[in-house]
């Protein structure tokens, strides 16, 4: 019997190519009837399963406008994902990120942010 271990996919030079390449793995050892099932590894991603593809696609369309340049600052209102996959995205090219909560969030929720 060989073992053969999974082909070791390109090297990135950033955690942001990553970002839209979400592993899938097919289920083959139950009985799914006809149907193909197949597992997104969403803990695979950057950032787990934040909203990072909209937040690339967000400051994209910022720098190809304009209206983000570099040593720019991101300025988001809130209450999870979106910004925490803004910073994300943006701390890794350079910005610098600011998140504005609402007042009655949690500690631990702000913690998180």
């Amino acid at each position: 019997m060989s073992l053969h271990a999974p082909a070791l996919s390109a090297t990135v030079k950033s955690p942001l190519d990553l970002i839209g390449k979400t592993p899938m793995v097919e289920v083959t050892k139950i009985d799914t009837g006809k149907c193909r099932l197949l597992l997104k590894l969403e803990s695979q991603n950057p950032g787990g399963s934040i909203k990072d593809r909209i937040a690339v696609e967000m400051l994209d369309a910022a720098e190809k406008e304009g209206w983000l340049k570099e040593g720019g600052t991101i300025v988001e209102a809130t209450a999870g994902n979106t910004g925490l996959a803004l910073t994300l995205v943006g701390r890794a090219r350079g910005y610098k990120v600011l998140l504005v909560i609402p007042d009655k969030m949690s500690k631990e929720k702000i913690q998180h942010l």
